[in-house]
């Protein structure tokens, strides 16, 4: 497997290790509120970039097995002989289950939040995002406020969206750079919406959060969840759509307590 850094941040000094793997253009730190709620309890929880995303090395593509492998290395350096709780929002969803079924030796639990393993076109529903934040002149741009600015009026009219976006615009000299590897994103959107369908089952214990707003996870998706994951057992979470962390903190953070305090074992 390639070599790739993966930017991460620990919190908690002991105890049983968790690891939070975020969707598509987003980063780490955006489950620090959650992260810290639950290494209060005893938890040490880590907060990983992804491949081609926040402050993590590139790639020169995007499959889901190349990201699940990437991940699972890095899992397996940063606590040689552990096992982790892995949770997964979104693209982060999909690397973790692929990751709990090719190398189950990294995981005693999943939490997979709001994804199903099944191909998907929901990511070419990006290819108006992409497209506008390909064509911001980084160049010409002053200051953050002109980008979000020249955003509304170029395919990202929700602000909402475009402050998670403008999330990943840093400084570079005297000029603007994106922190993702927004070309290989825009290239290989089609990927990001795909499933390997890998034929094996994994029986540990999986946590499934859904919005209940979002279109994700549906019922036909059940059974082939179920399919992969004999353990798995279905939350959804009211008044969330697809971003079930940010919407719905709370929610998510007592599921992951109750999830975590229970036996790994039947």
């Amino acid at each position: 497997m390639e070599r790739v850094q993966l930017h991460h941040r620990t919190i908690g000094e002991s105890g049983p290790r968790v690891v939070f793997v975020h969707g598509l253009f987003g980063q780490g730190r955006n489950w620090t509120q959650i992260a810290k709620a639950i290494a209060a309890d005893g938890f040490r929880c880590t907060l990983l970039d992804a491949p081609d995303h926040g402050r993590s090395g590139w790639t020169d593509g995007f499959t889901y097995e190349r990201a699940t492998g990437i991940v699972a290395d890095a899992l397996a350096e940063l606590a040689p002989g552990e096992r982790w709780t892995l949770v997964g929002h979104s693209m982060g969803g999909k690397i973790g289950m692929l990751l709990a079924l090719t190398r189950p030796e990294l995981l005693d639990r999943l939490c997979v939040v709001d994804m199903s393993p099944r191909p998907s076109d929901a990511a070419s529903s990006f290819d108006t995002y992409v497209s506008a934040l390909q064509g911001l002149d980084l160049a010409s741009l002053p200051d953050r406020a002109s980008a979000d600015a020249r955003l509304a009026v170029t395919g990202v009219p929700e602000p909402s969206v475009r402050a998670f976006f403008l999330q990943n615009l840093r400084r570079e000299g005297e000029g603007w750079a994106w922190q993702m590897n927004l070309d290989v994103i825009a290239r290989d959107l089609a990927q990001l919406g795909a499933w390997p369908a890998p034929e094996a089952t994994w029986d540990g214990p999986v946590l499934w959060l859904a919005g209940a707003k979002s279109d994700y996870v549906d019922e036909a998706a059940v059974p082939v969840m179920r399919g992969y994951f004999p353990r798995v057992r279905l939350v959804t979470v009211k008044d969330a759509g697809h971003w079930v962390h940010s919407e719905r903190p709370q929610v998510v953070i007592e599921a992951l307590r109750a999830f975590l305090r229970s036996p790994v074992a039947d």
